[in-house]
C-alpha cells in the first residue's frame, strides 16, 4: 500500500512538472482528450436532460391511462393513411357504452377540441384551445384548480354555459382583476368563468393547460358538431389492472360497439404513453451513437497525444530510470510509475472538459427554460473514460521504460 501511494505521489509530481515545463506541448496534446470528453459527455448531458423532461411530460399523461382515438400515435410505413382517414370518430355514445360494459375501468372521460378566438371587453386571445370534456375528466387528466372550482355534476348534465380557464387566459383577458364570475365571449356567446387553473408551464411537447378553456361537453356540443371533430376517450385502469389487460377488454368492447365481424380490422386505435417512450428511446440511441463517434475521434487523437508525451518523458528521464534500476527498482515499479503518470495527464484533460460542460450547463439553465444537469453518472463516465484512455495510451511507453537496461540507460543520460 505504501509503495502504491509512493508511486502515485511521484507520478503526480512528474506529471505536474511535465505540464509546467512544457506548457504549450502538453496543452496541445491534452486538447484531444478535453474535446473528446466534452463531445461525449455533453451529448449524454443533453440526452439525459431531454429524457428527463420527456419522461416527466409523458408521466403527466398517466402510465395507467389508455387513449381511444381514430388515429394511432405511431403509424407503420406499410399501412396506407387513407384507411385511418376512413375510420369513424370516437363518440360520446362509445364512451357511455364503455362505462357500462367495462369491469376493469376506474374512470372514463371524453374530450374534443377546437381552436377559437376568445374575448372579454377589449381584450382577446387568438387560437385558444376550447375543449369540451365530460364529468370525470379531472380523474384522468391533471386538473389543478387555483381559484374557483371544477364543474358540478348538475352543470355537466344541464350543459350550463360555464368555463374553466387556464392561467395565461386569465391574465390575458382579465389583467385588472379576478375573472371568477365574469363572462368571456367565444363563438359569439357569453360564458361564465367558474374556475382558474393553476399555472402549469409548458411541457416538452409544447402543450399546456395555461392556454386552454374547458367547457362541459353538453354545452360544447351546442357550439360545434361533434361528429365532425377529432375526439379522444380517455380510460384509466383500476388499481392492479395492467394496461395490457385493460387494452384487451377495451378492444373487445369497442369491436362489439362498432359491430365488427371477427375477421374485420379494428376501426379505432388504443394508444398509450409507452408508444411515445419507445419512439424516443430509439432516437436517443442514435444521438448517443453520434456522440460516441464524434467524441471517439477526438479521444483517439488525445490518446496519441498522451502517448507522445509519455515517449518524450521516457526519453528525457532515461538517466533517472537507469539510476532507479541501479538502486534496486523493479521493472513493475518503473512500469506503474509511468502508467500512473499517463493516467494523471489524461485525467487533467478529462477534468477540463467536464468543467467546461459544467459551466455551460449552469449558463444555459439560468438563461433559458431548459434545465441541463451534469449528473453524477456522466461525471463518473467522463472520469472513467479519461482513466481508460490514459491507461491504454501509457501502456507501451511505460513498458518500454521498464525494459530499459540500467547501464545503457545511465550512459544514454550522460
Amino acid at each position: 500500500m505504501i509503495m502504491i501511494l509512493r508511486l502515485l505521489r511521484e507520478s503526480c509530481v512528474f506529471a505536474f512538472q511535465e505540464v509546467v515545463a512544457n506548457k504549450v506541448r502538453t496543452i496541445l496534446s491534452l486538447l484531444g482528450i478535453t474535446i473528446g470528453i466534452f463531445c461525449v459527455i455533453s451529448v449524454f448531458t443533453v440526452f439525459d436532460s431531454m429524457e428527463n423532461a420527456i419522461r416527466k411530460s409523458i408521466a403527466s399523461l398517466g402510465s395507467n391511462v389508455l387513449y381511444i382515438q381514430k388515429w394511432p400515435w405511431s403509424m407503420g410505413d406499410d399501412y396506407p393513411w387513407w384507411k385511418y382517414y376512413q375510420r369513424p370518430e370516437t363518440s360520446l355514445k362509445d364512451m357511455h357504452e364503455l362505462e357500462k360494459r367495462s369491469s376493469l375501468t376506474e374512470s372514463t372521460a371524453y374530450m374534443s377540441q377546437v381552436n377559437k378566438t376568445v374575448k372579454y371587453l377589449n381584450n382577446y386571445i387568438e387560437n385558444t384551445g376550447i375543449i369540451g370534456v365530460t364529468q370525470d375528466f379531472d380523474k384522468v387528466w391533471k386538473i389543478d384548480v387555483a381559484d374557483g372550482r371544477y364543474f358540478s355534476p348538475n352543470e355537466f348534465a344541464s350543459g350550463k354555459s360555464i368555463a374553466l380557464i387556464g392561467a395565461e387566459i386569465a391574465t390575458g383577458l382579465f389583467p385588472d382583476g379576478n375573472p371568477i364570475g365574469k363572462k368571456l365571449k367565444v363563438f359569439g356567446r357569453n360564458i361564465e368563468v367558474v374556475g382558474v387553473l393553476k399555472k402549469d408551464g409548458e411541457d416538452f411537447f409544447g402543450s399546456s393547460n395555461d392556454r386552454v378553456i374547458y367547457l362541459p361537453v353538453n354545452y360544447f356540443k351546442t357550439l360545434v358538431d361533434l361528429r365532425e371533430m377529432d375526439a379522444t376517450i380517455i380510460v384509466k385502469a383500476k388499481p392492479m389492472v395492467t394496461n395490457e389487460e385493460l387494452r384487451d377488454e377495451l378492444t373487445g368492447i369497442m369491436r362489439s360497439i362498432r359491430t365488427l365481424k371477427p375477421a374485420a380490422e379494428d376501426n379505432f386505435s388504443i394508444n398509450e404513453t409507452d408508444i411515445i417512450t419507445k419512439g424516443f428511446d430509439s432516437l436517443f440511441k442514435v444521438i448517443a451513437m453520434v456522440g460516441w463517434i464524434i467524441g471517439g475521434f477526438s479521444l483517439l487523437v488525445g490518446g496519441f497525444g498522451i502517448a507522445n508525451i509519455m515517449f518524450v518523458s521516457v526519453r528525457e528521464r532515461t538517466n533517472i530510470i537507469g539510476i532507479q534500476k541501479a538502486l534496486g527498482a523493479k521493472n513493475y515499479f518503473i512500469l506503474f510509475q509511468f502508467l500512473f503518470e499517463a493516467i494523471f495527464l489524461s485525467l487533467i484533460g478529462g477534468i477540463v472538459g467536464l468543467l467546461i460542460i459544467l459551466i455551460l450547463t449552469l449558463i444555459i439553465s439560468s438563461t433559458t427554460d431548459f434545465t441541463l444537469v451534469l449528473t453524477q453518472g456522466n461525471l463518473l463516465l467522463g472520469i472513467s473514460v479519461s482513466v481508460i484512455i490514459g491507461l491504454i495510451s501509457g501502456i507501451w511507453p511505460a513498458y518500454s521504460a521498464s525494459k530499459l537496461n540500467p547501464v545503457e540507460a545511465m550512459r544514454t543520460g550522460i
